[in-house]
C-alpha cells in the first residue's frame, strides 16, 4: 500500500505533499503522523477485507484525519463510498487485467469522466453542466449497488413525493431539540 499524503491549500482543492515536507514544514509532529499512518493501514486492511467478502476490491480510497479540541487524532469524513473510494469487481479482474482491458468498477470515477467529456474541469468559472435524469438515475443505482453488497441489506427507497416538507420537517425537529 503507498500512502500520499494531502493538504487543504488555501483554496481549491487539496494540495499534494509528501511525508517529508509534512514533517520538516511542522505541519504534523512525527508521532501524529505515525498514529496517522497506523490507523490508514488498519482501516485500509479491514476495508479490503469486507469488500473481498462482497466480490469487490478495494482499489485506492482517501481518509481524512484531524485533531480534536482534546488533541486526539480523529478520522473524519465518509470512509469507504463511492465518493471517497474506487472498488472493482473481483468476477472478472484477473482476465481484464491480463487483456489490458480497462475494469469495471463502483466509484464516482464515471461522474468524473461524464463532467470531463462535458467540458468541466472543475476550474473556477466554470458551470456544472445539467446532468441527464437517466445520468443521475444510473449513479443512483450504482451508489445502491455499492450499499447493498457491502452492507448485504436491502437499500429502502424513501418517499420522495413531498421532499421539501420532509426536509423541513427534519431541520426543524433538529432545531426544536433541547439543548443539553
Amino acid at each position: 500500500m503507498i500512502i500520499t499524503p494531502t493538504t487543504k491549500a488555501a483554496e481549491g482543492h487539496d494540495m499534494d505533499i509528501t511525508e517529508e515536507e509534512l514533517l520538516a514544514q511542522g505541519l504534523i509532529p512525527k508521532e501524529e503522523y505515525e498514529l496517522i499512518k497506523k490507523y490508514t493501514y488498519a482501516i485500509f486492511k479491514r476495508g479490503t477485507e469486507i469488500a473481498a467478502k462482497h466480490g469487490l476490491i478495494l482499489v485506492d480510497t482517501k481518509y481524512e484525519f484531524g485533531k480534536g479540541p482534546d488533541g486526539k487524532i480523529y478520522l473524519c469524513d465518509e470512509i469507504h463510498t463511492p465518493d471517497s473510494s474506487r472498488y472493482f469487481y473481483l468476477e472478472g479482474y484477473e482476465e481484464r487485467q491480463a487483456k489490458g482491458e480497462q475494469q469495471r468498477q463502483l466509484s464516482k470515477e464515471f461522474v468524473r469522466e461524464w463532467l470531463m467529456a462535458n467540458h468541466f474541469m472543475g476550474n473556477k468559472g466554470e458551470t456544472v453542466p445539467d446532468m441527464p435524469d437517466a445520468f443521475v438515475n444510473e449513479i443512483t443505482e450504482r451508489y445502491i449497488e455499492l450499499y447493498e453488497r457491502i452492507t448485504g441489506e436491502t437499500f429502502v427507497r424513501s418517499d420522495t413525493s413531498a421532499i421539501e416538507k420532509r426536509i423541513e420537517g427534519n431541520i426543524l425537529g433538529f432545531l426544536n431539540k433541547e439543548k443539553p
